[in-house]
């Protein structure tokens, strides 16, 4: 192993194929059923997706100015460490951390829940096989990038085609008339808005994947930072077209609570053996995830040990370039996550460890806008600063209403930040000899 810098080897086109793969996902799969429930209006719905879609991309183009001034990997520690300074880089670091291992967990779980729908047995042995699932994927880093990318490029491509040829599908088959119920704010509680608001940051979520390979593309940060607006331009058009295929085909009434919306509305147009299909689709796209995940998690641990905020050895590459021993302490957090954890637990987690993410991360433009004003920015945030103070304006009343509405998740949330403090606090006496 080696303490090596990073070499620039990854094309761009993997920054495309990180942000398309790593955006679509389980929240298009399962969030259309859950926001149906809440909202039965079909322009209300696709509304809130476009609009979403739109701030997600609004937000992106904010942070790219970040991405672009800060050729190194290492994600949201990374790019905003500068801004921070060393405890505060380090808190977002953990929390960027803490997220990955998260989602990693909630995911193997929901694997083998769609494994279980195929092969009944397997829901005997979830725990098990969700450790099993994650272990494999772990364990193929030890490949090196290389392998990886070639494996994630392979898999955008092919959800990519899925999702255009299922929407393909339903806009092609005979639509079903479906009861369209009139939508009062009244009649979604509170817990149901919190599931909705969880399920379209969840679905949209992985829009700055460029970051944690950001000192491994060739082209530099500049690039990266282009290739993510045109991902997640991508990502956009395919949740339009895949949410207007469900519209069409069913109306939302049928869809409205289903954990596979997309396999209820082919199975209600008669295509045979739809509901397998969905299910190792999404079997496909979990296990693309799993790969994703540890690549870029393991590279957050790697940016902390660099500026001493870690062990040496969390720091070390190895032969493929892959950091091994941060990959392993990642592993050991899932492992942990998937025992303790069921789905909806595991994805407010995951929700609450994003956002803090994302205010951070636009707070971080406003304050090297000032502290550093003439430092080379490849690229510029779009409309700043009317569309950073938008941003922080809309992020901060959704970590808001999350806290508000799901009070003893952002507990737990906390209580595993605060865990930053002692660890931080070791780490700078040892380094220092104290």
């Amino acid at each position: 192993m080696s303490d090596s810098p990073a070499v620039r080897k990854l094309p761009s086109r993997f920054v495309l194929a990180v942000t398309v793969g790593g955006v679509i996902g389980l929240g298009i799969l399962r969030g259309p059923g859950e926001i149906a429930q809440a909202i039965p209006e079909p322009t209300l719905y696709l509304g809130l997706w476009f609009f979403s879609g739109l701030f997600v991309l609004l937000t992106t183009s904010v942070v790219a100015e970040l991405l672009g001034m800060t050729p190194r990997s290492g994600g949201t520690y990374a790019l905003v460490r500068r801004a921070y300074g060393p405890f505060a880089g380090f808190v977002l670091g953990w929390i960027d951390w803490l997220s990955f291992a998260a989602d990693l967990a909630l995911k193997a779980v929901v694997i083998v829940t769609f494994i279980a729908i195929l092969i009944p047995q397997a829901e005997e042995w979830r725990v098990l096989l969700a450790i099993a699932v994650t272990s494999v994927f772990a364990a193929i880093q030890l490949k090196g990038i290389s392998f990886g990318a070639i494996i994630q490029e392979v898999a955008t491509s092919a959800i990519g085609l899925i999702i255009v040829a299922l929407s393909l599908a339903l806009l092609v088959a005979p639509g079903i008339s479906g009861e369209v119920i009139p939508w009062q704010p009244s009649d979604t509680p509170l817990s149901k808005w919190s599931i909705v608001i969880a399920a379209i940051i969840f679905t949209y979520d992985g829009w700055i994947y460029a970051s944690y390979f950001n000192g491994e593309v060739k082209g530099g940060a500049g690039a990266a930072a282009r290739a993510s607006i045109k991902g997640l331009v991508v990502v956009i058009g395919l949740y339009m077209l895949i949410n207007f295929a469900l519209v069409h085909s069913t109306g939302l009434t049928p869809l409205a609570g289903s954990e596979l919306a997309l396999a209820t509305a082919l199975e209600f147009a008669n295509f045979p053996l739809a509901g397998d299909l969905i299910v190792v689709a999404a079997i496909l796209i979990l296990l693309s995830h799993q790969n994703l995940e540890y690549m870029s998690g393991s590279r957050i641990l790697q940016a902390l040990a660099v500026d001493g905020l870690a062990s040496k050895q969390v720091g070390k590459q190895g032969r493929g370039g892959n950091p091994i021993f941060a990959v392993l302490i990642t592993w050991l957090l899932v492992v942990v996550l998937i025992m303790v954890g069921g789905f909806d637990f595991l994805l407010l987690l995951s929700i609450f460890f994003y956002v803090p993410l994302y205010l951070a991360l636009i707070v971080g433009v406003l304050i090297l806008k000032r502290t550093e004003p003439n430092v080379d920015r490849p690229y510029l945030a779009w409309a700043h600063p009317y569309s950073t103070y938008f941003c922080l304006l809309g992020w901060s009343v959704i970590t808001a209403f999350q806290a508000y509405a799901e009070r003893q998740t952002a507990l737990y949330a906390l209580a595993m930040i605060l865990v930053a403090w002692p660890v931080y606090r070791y780490l700078t006496r040892r380094q220092t000899g104290r």
